[in-house]
């Protein structure tokens, strides 16, 4: 799995009132391509590891380019820039027919559940993530 790419269809729902995608759904949307990336490594909740430990968004650095409007058929890429002890770097893309629309540079932390703070992520997600990152 170089790549994952995840197909995402503008509803009235996620627009304003000019029927141009409200910014903050852009994020809705790369979490559902994170979400979907990380299920398809075999982790059917994603958010909520084993032994009480969570993935949460550490922080993000996103670029709006051009505008979805209401109809558009999106995708929404997500890649394994980095992977580090406590956290992974995702890069995220949504685009329109090839052109980019919004870029973000996702991390996201490992922690646990009791008092939030970073841990090491487990072995068995390392391991999928390395080996889709090494695939590239």
């Amino acid at each position: 799995m170089a790549e994952f790419s995840l197909s995402v269809k503008v509803y009235i729902e996620d627009t304003d009132a000019g029927g141009i995608v409200y910014h903050a759904n852009y994020l809705k949307f790369m979490e559902r391509s994170r979400t979907e990336f990380i299920t398809r490594l075999g982790y059917d909740k994603p958010a909520t590891l084993e032994n009480g430990l969570l993935l949460v968004v550490h922080s993000m650095r996103i670029d709006f380019q051009r505008a979805a409007v209401l109809g558009d058929e999106l995708s929404v890429s997500t890649e394994v820039r980095k992977i580090a002890r406590s956290y992974v770097e995702f890069e995220q893309i949504v685009s329109r027919s090839g052109d980019s629309l919004c870029r973000a540079d996702v991390k996201v932390a490992c922690v646990n559940r009791d008092g939030m703070k970073p841990t090491a992520i487990p072995v068995g997600l390392r391991e999928a993530l390395q080996s889709d990152h090494r695939d590239r």
